[in-house]
């Protein structure tokens, strides 16, 4: 079951950074394809960093760990709206021939469209990414009251990963780190984590959180 558990947490991310040494650094009439593409793919996979925090929180209540929830539940909704919009949505108008060609141009070459779109899209993720930092911290908290100092490795890797996610997104190479750092802190975490949590105190030593 560990096994199971450690699965669930750490592949997410490495799947992120594998995708993310590949994603653009920036969004042309020759990169708008992948770019297009890669978010329509990213928008199945970035919401199961959150279920990371849900699987690790599995069976623990508490007011500390029901937030942990909440975060993460808005952090797939707020980030997931990045995704969407400066993500499948530009690159769609790109591809459309929006900023090549088409539509009123600002100084910079960039259709003002495609430029809402960013920015828009820029600060439903930042909330998002600082929801995902939120959880991090309030899940690292809840197993360290759980399970004690074992929990020290994993809790302190998965926020300093996550604090770097919410800075440089998956590109390569610093968001690639942070997610390399997210599966690192998951799996730390899932590993501290008793096999047999029936018969653990992970439960009764958080409940009062």
């Amino acid at each position: 079951m560990r096994w199971l558990t450690l699965a669930a947490v750490v592949a997410p991310p490495l799947v992120l950074a594998g995708i993310g040494v590949s994603h653009p650094h920036e969004l042309s009439a020759a990169s708008a394809p992948w770019w297009t593409n890669m978010h329509i793919i990213l928008a199945a996979v970035f919401p199961l960093l959150a279920v990371g925090h849900w699987v690790l929180l599995r069976g623990i209540g508490g007011p500390l760990a029901w937030a942990s929830r909440i975060a993460a539940f808005l952090y797939i909704g707020y980030y997931g709206a990045l995704d969407a919009l400066a993500g499948v949505g530009t690159g769609t108008l790109v591809q459309d021939g929006l900023s090549a060609g088409g539509g009123h141009h600002a100084p910079d070459g960039r259709d003002p469209a495609i430029t809402s779109l960013f920015v828009v899209g820029n600060d439903l993720g930042y909330f998002g990414a600082y929801c995902f930092v939120a959880a991090g911290v309030l899940t690292a908290v809840v197993l360290y009251r759980g399970v004690g100092a074992r929990a020290i490795p994993g809790g302190v890797v998965l926020v300093a990963a996550s604090a770097l996610f919410s800075q440089k997104h998956i590109y390569w190479p610093l968001g690639v780190i942070s997610q390399l750092g997210l599966a690192a802190g998951f799996g730390l975490l899932a590993w501290a984590l008793p096999v047999a949590r029936e018969e653990a105190p992970v439960r009764q030593a958080v409940a009062v959180a």
